[in-house]
């Protein structure tokens, strides 16, 4: 018979968890089956699942179309018209779908932008990136660099904003607003707070202002009545004048966002740091922001997403934005009728986009939830 070892008391070594609370049993019972309402829950989804997916599937991918140069080719190659997904129509169309009309033949200036983009991004996102600090250099010039390559002037050809569309289109629209929406909001939110009050009314009139009057009506205005507004012999390209548009709507919104972290920073910070001397800029910067943009991260990136699923409006002004172009290409009369196939392709790269942003966003409040991993050490 073996011997039992015996342990001083409290030297016991930790057992493992029994595996009913462990692995993916354990995950299951409490995340799935925990209460009798978990279960019939899960059971119900589980039913849904089961209806749809098996005919999504096949309707999707195994009774699908990848090559035909027309609908009626395409619908030829399957047991009935329309028991798969033509994804030929999306293959051919693709240039379009991503680049608009731009010419085929400088397409690699936006791709090299968007190579570009991501470079650039990399240091704002991450800590550990090789050379980070000198990587911000091109973040810093990454907007002009841009606009050069997409645009041209200084050596290269010139190409007519109205050419640049779909996803190309949405990406310059939804990325502008997101850089200038941030500290555009962030100091109309300071200037609410402000003390002085002439800066505090003009930055009430602005915000309230842009939230009262839907994003369709600034665009309008900004296609059609802006012009009005200006100099005579004073014009502006359709684009950039959506751009300005956009970036204020937006940051109407953020300024909204950063206020309510502001109200939720305790004045005692402010008073012990104007007692430590320190000036109104030093604390917004020093104290006050950083705690402000960590509690307002959810905020933040819901109005990052909100915006960049609102650049389709810019359809209602004759832009061809990834929308637009869906639209255009469903008018050919070669393809019409694939109406499922446009929606699913542009609603997945929306998702895709957003996702990538939620997902980032919980991946900042895990990084910066310090109070959390104090308690756990």
């Amino acid at each position: 018979m073996a011997q039992q070892k015996s342990y001083i008391p409290g030297t016991h070594p930790d057992l493992p968890p029994p595996r009913s609370e462990a692995g993916i049993l354990g995950w299951m019972r409490q995340n799935l089956f925990a209460t009798w309402s978990d279960t019939l829950l899960t059971l119900f989804s589980l039913y849904v699942i089961y209806s749809f997916l098996p005919g999504m599937m096949d309707w999707m991918f195994l009774d699908a179309v990848w090559s035909a140069s027309s609908r009626k080719e395409c619908w030829a190659a399957m047991s009935e018209p329309a028991a798969g997904a033509c994804w030929a129509f999306i293959a051919v169309r693709l240039n379009q779908f991503l680049y608009g009309f731009y010419p085929i033949e400088e397409l690699w200036r936006v791709n090299l932008s968007f190579v570009l983009f991501l470079v650039a991004l990399a240091p704002v996102l991450f800590d550990k990136v090789p050379g980070r600090k000198y990587l911000f250099l091109l973040t810093a010039l990454f907007p002009f660099i841009a606009g050069w390559l997409i645009f041209g002037g200084f050596g290269l050809e010139r190409v007519d904003t109205v050419k640049i569309g779909g996803v190309a289109l949405t990406l310059v629209i939804g990325v502008t607003g997101i850089a200038f929406s941030l500290p555009a909001g962030i100091f109309l939110a300071l200037g609410r707070t402000s003390n002085l009050p002439v800066l505090k009314m003009l930055c009430v009139i602005f915000i309230e202002f842009i939230r009262g009057v839907p994003l369709i009506a600034l665009l309008f205005i900004a296609s059609t009545m802006l012009n009005y507004f200006l100099p005579p012999g004073t014009t502006f390209d359709l684009l950039v004048r959506v751009l300005i548009m956009v970036s204020l709507f937006a940051s109407a919104y953020m300024a909204e966002v950063i206020r309510g972290g502001l109200a939720g920073i305790p004045k005692g910070q402010i008073e012990a740091s104007n007692a430590a001397g320190l000036t109104y800029w030093q604390t917004m910067y020093l104290i006050t922001m950083p705690q402000v943009l960590k509690i307002s991260i959810p905020g933040i990136v819901n109005t990052f997403i909100g915006l960049f699923k609102d650049t389709t409006l810019v359809v209602v002004i004759g832009m061809f934005d990834t929308l637009g172009m869906g639209r255009a290409a469903l008018a050919d009369a070669t393809w019409i009728g694939l109406t499922r196939e446009v929606y699913i392709f542009i609603a997945i790269f929306f998702f895709i986009c957003c996702q990538s942003m939620s997902l980032y966003s919980n991946y900042l409040e895990r990084k910066l939830d310090t109070e959390n991993k104090f308690q756990k050490k």
